[in-house]
């Protein structure tokens, strides 16, 4: 969907400070959000695309005062809530004796369901692929109500097939539990003109990865063009 979680491509943000030596972890509570994670999405039977829809949904002013795993705890907090596993009042209380029994019985459920319930699955069938290396392509400029993990910056831009990852499932659907619909995924190169203008650097390339449905052919003429024939001018008499 569109909102203030797809901030790619925005301005008036502040450079991005890189952190030398930056820990994984900056807090002993992001840790366990990490784990807590791991250990309950099998468990509410929740994909990756749907986690991800469920961080879209913070409000904006929320979301933007949230650090990294501050997002991931409100929206692991909602999917349980509406997955039942959890009640609001029980999220409420989440501090308390009760709280420590609920999260114990989501990580005992979790560990029986085994880690490779959370890996993003492929089809089952392969199904073939529309576009091949080398083929010139444009980003779909859709505006979908739900998830989608198509930018806005680079929707209606012009790129090149760079490379075929091969199958996976479709974002847009899977978080809606509206079928996997396995499709191929393309690393996608952009210039950075196409995507930002003359003010851009020439030279530079933008690669990013994109599902099919996400992409659409660009015609190219295989034709020569012919120029006009020039007509004749009239001679003029001079009097």
């Amino acid at each position: 969907m569109n909102g203030v979680h797809d901030m790619g491509g925005m301005d008036g943000f502040g450079a991005v400070v890189r952190e030398a030596d930056e820990p994984v972890f900056h807090a002993d509570w992001e840790r366990r959000m990490f784990a807590l994670m791991i250990l309950a999405m099998p468990a509410a039977d929740v994909n990756i695309d749907e986690f991800r829809h469920a961080m879209e949904r913070i409000p904006p002013g929320k979301y933007l005062a949230s650090s990294y795993y501050e997002r991931w705890l409100a929206g692991l907090e909602t999917l349980l809530v509406e997955r039942g596993v959890i009640t609001r009042a029980e999220l409420i209380a989440k501090y308390d004796d009760h709280a420590e029994v609920v999260r114990e019985e989501i990580a005992t459920a979790a560990r029986t369901v085994g880690p490779d319930a959370i890996k993003e699955k492929r089809g089952a069938k392969s199904p073939r692929a529309r576009f091949g290396k080398g083929d010139r392509v444009r980003a779909r400029n859709i505006n979908p109500s739900g998830h989608t993990r198509i930018p806005r910056y680079v929707r209606g831009k012009r790129g090149v097939i760079a490379r075929d990852w091969g199958v996976f499932v479709f974002p847009d659907t899977n978080a809606h539990h509206a079928g996997t619909k396995p499709q191929h995924c393309y690393s996608v190169e952009f210039e950075a003109r196409e995507l930002w203008g003359k003010s851009a650097n020439r030279r530079e390339r933008l690669l990013i990865d994109l599902w099919e449905d996400y992409l659409e052919p660009v015609a190219t003429d295989s034709k020569p063009r012919q120029r006009k024939a020039a007509k004749p001018k009239r001679a003029t008499r001079r009097r």
